[in-house]
């Protein structure tokens, strides 16, 4: 589907109405397919939005620019995080579902990040699977207790040793009900991971937010 803000993405209806509906953000090089599977596994019967990066880094779709690895274009992080939370809204409209927790891994987990703090209202909560600070100076959000779950990589290349503890404060200063976990890991995703997704996300109440 490609919706009216051009987002191409996939939608799977809910299988259990007290699943709560979850927004799937792949990171660097995926598309709106990648997610769905783990989805899935981590919220039996949730329904799944999955919408596709619109910015393309030599080919590969991300969710916004970077300047260099590890370096974002923070401009481009609030337009691109407001045009995802407005694309969000027109998708719970045309779809019919409550507001999302966001499955975001890598750069998914860092535009997940920017939307939490640009656009709260605009989801339930959230998992940031091998996420950084998305903004160096984020405008102040008020989160409210939403509850968030970071997973980091002890042995992660890309995110910088104690980033994804900045982020977590970040969040928890803003509101947010913030659990961070680092695993023994790199950058990409286990079994853990999955694990303690699933059942963070068991113990979300749907009606947040």
């Amino acid at each position: 589907m490609t919706d009216a803000t051009s987002f191409v993405y996939r939608f799977e209806k809910a299988g259990r109405a007290d699943a709560p509906p979850l927004l799937l953000l792949h990171g660097t090089g995926g598309d709106e397919t990648d997610l769905l599977q783990l989805g899935a596994m981590i919220s039996p019967g949730s329904a799944l939005l999955s919408p596709r990066g619109r910015v393309l880094e030599h080919g590969m779709p991300r969710f916004f620019r970077r300047l260099a690895e590890g370096v974002f274009d923070e401009q481009d992080v609030r337009k691109r995080a407001l045009e995802l939370g407005e694309f969000v809204e027109g998708a719970r409209r045309r779809h019919g579902i409550a507001a999302p927790v966001a499955v975001g891994f890598s750069n998914g987990a860092n535009i997940a990040a920017a939307l939490l703090l640009t656009k709260p209202e605009v989801l339930a909560g959230a998992v940031l699977m091998r996420a950084m600070v998305p903004l160096s100076d984020p405008p102040k959000a008020r989160l409210d207790g939403k509850p968030v779950l970071i997973l980091s990589g002890q042995a992660d290349p890309i995110v910088p040793p104690g980033n994804a503890a900045r982020l977590s404060a970040m969040l928890a200063d803003a509101g947010a009900k913030v659990i961070l976990r680092t695993l023994p890991s790199g950058h990409q995703l286990s079994q853990a991971d999955v694990n303690l997704a699933r059942d963070w996300i068991a113990g979300v109440d749907a009606r947040v937010a």
